[in-house]
């Protein structure tokens, strides 16, 4: 049963979000919506919930449809309020008191411990607030259910937790998912929509299938319009010599053939239809100086610690060895950040970290979950000039090619999106020229077709390499190594899978 159509529905802004998008959602219904960074995923959302008027076309909602919307911020107003606040302030106030059970009903799907549900906004963790959101709109008990990137800044086990609850949820209620986050759009969507701003596909496929099948039917396009092209250019060569000869004899015949042709060129030429090219967000790009050094870092049962001292694990005897790329596992709060902060001081100052020996050569690219390294004062065009010495020219066509426009040059970063953010670190980054990467949740803010280009330059680079990151498609296209925190300890172990495994039943 469709609860939400829409015929032809387009959104321009500065220029053409989507178009010609027609579409069903109704029960059973699993919707994944996929497209690049600024896009017109949460425009689209907006537009389902009627938060924003169209351009064109049309949607229809079944009367008195109830759509629970979970955008991606939160609200200032919300800020001061306790995790069971926001969402008891969700319910009607005629329910407000008689049905106050509803809030503990939801809190308890989510798994929601009683401490963290007396505890501000303020002071929850990007992941607890994002599950505080998801609970104020279900709560609501909605008829449709929309979720913009919902994954962002869950863990892996809050991950897990999202994709259990999701797929226990009532088959009557339809779902759609706007997400960068492939392997999470995997396990919970059973149809994918391309948002496109001409033509949009829409596939009855989880993603990664969806994805091949995209890519035939644009390889299929593709090789249609190359034909076409060919036989076009052909009808074209034959009206010249026919017009030619035409002319010579003055055969009034061969002058209409020869329009005829250049008819039907111009008729295959007009209906031809070249592949979708996805306009680049900004190129991603990394460099590796190289070095002769085979082992890079030597860690002879190094003591990882917390800030105040308390000892989280011990290394045991490791080498990081160039060409390795090391992923680091475990969960929330085993010391992976600490771990990447103590290989950082080891290389930055230089036997200061006791039994963590680094080779001379070592010349280190570090990005942090906060992307520190690029200050929000500075503007981007001050950050690559001054930092890098490459001159103004040079810095902004950089820019320009990372996808930071000349009208953001000269912004604070601060007012960059977090995409931009993203991309102008990997430039930073290109730009250190290191021969040894250390990545914490490099996958964040970067869209699909980021996160893609990203996995091919550490590929294409043999970049040597230690990151910790909670992008399962991610870690599996780039780890060669898997180094698992669990129980005070570091094991080496063959690939993620049995860790993947463990907290997904850990979570069911």
């Amino acid at each position: 049963m469709a609860l939400i159509s829409l015929k032809s529905l387009g959104v321009t802004m500065s220029a053409s979000l989507f178009a010609n998008l027609d579409l069903t959602i109704g029960t059973g219904d699993r919707l994944g919506i996929v497209a690049a960074n600024g896009r017109g995923k949460s425009t689209l959302l907006k537009c389902l919930t009627g938060g924003i008027e169209p351009t064109s076309g049309d949607i229809t909602r079944t009367r008195g449809l109830r759509v629970g919307h979970v955008e991606q911020s939160v609200a200032q107003a919300l800020l001061t309020r306790t995790f069971r606040q926001v969402v008891a302030d969700a319910l009607p106030s005629e329910q407000a008191e008689s049905e106050m059970w509803r809030v503990d009903v939801v809190l308890d799907s989510l798994d929601v411990p009683e401490p963290m549900r007396e505890r501000p906004m303020r002071a929850l963790s990007g992941g607890w607030q994002r599950l505080a959101l998801i609970a104020r709109v279900w709560v609501t008990d909605p008829d449709v259910l929309l979720l913009d990137e919902p994954t962002n800044h869950l863990d892996l086990v809050r991950i897990s937790q999202l994709e259990t609850w999701l797929n226990t949820l009532p088959r009557e209620v339809p779902v759609v998912i706007a997400s960068h986050d492939r392997a999470f759009l995997d396990a919970t969507t059973n149809r994918t929509l391309f948002l496109r701003p001409e033509q949009s596909p829409v596939f009855a496929l989880p993603y990664s299938r969806a994805r091949q099948a995209l890519d035939e039917v644009d390889a299929s396009t593709e090789r249609k319009f190359q034909r076409d092209m060919k036989v076009a250019q052909q009808l074209r060569r034959q009206a010249a010599k026919l017009n030619n000869i035409g002319i010579n004899s003055g055969s009034d015949l061969l002058t209409v053939k020869t329009k005829q042709l250049n008819l039907r060129a111009e008729k295959l030429e007009e209906a031809a239809a070249p592949a979708h090219r996805e306009k680049s967000a900004g190129a991603i790009k990394l460099a590796n100086r190289g070095t002769h050094a085979k082992v890079l870092i030597t860690l002879d049962d190094a003591a990882v610690e917390t800030p105040d001292g308390t000892p989280l694990f011990r290394t045991g005897k490791r080498h990081i060895c160039q060409g390795d790329r090391i992923v680091l596992l475990g969960r929330n709060g085993v010391g992976k950040s600490r771990f990447v902060t103590l290989i950082r001081n080891a290389i930055v100052e230089p036997d200061t970290v006791p039994n963590v020996k680094v080779t001379p050569s070592t010349v280190l690219g570090y990005s942090d979950q906060a992307l520190s390294g690029i200050s929000g004062d500075d503007t981007p065009l001050m950050l690559v000039s001054r930092r890098y010495d490459v001159g103004e020219q040079r810095a902004r066509s950089l820019l320009a090619g990372a996808g930071v426009v000349i009208e953001m040059q000269e912004k604070k970063i601060g007012a960059l999106s977090g995409g931009q953010k993203a991309r102008l670190m990997m430039l930073a980054l290109r730009l250190a020229n290191p021969n040894f990467y250390l990545l914490d949740e490099p996958t964040n803010h970067l869209d699909i077709d980021g996160q893609e280009a990203l996995e091919a330059e550490l590929l294409a680079h043999q970049a040597s390499c230690v990151l910790a990151s909670h992008d399962r498609s991610f870690i599996r296209a780039i780890g060669n190594r898997f180094w698992l925190i669990e129980k005070r300890r570091l094991t080496e172990v063959e690939d993620p899978e049995d860790f993947f495994r463990s907290v997904a039943e850990g979570a069911g």
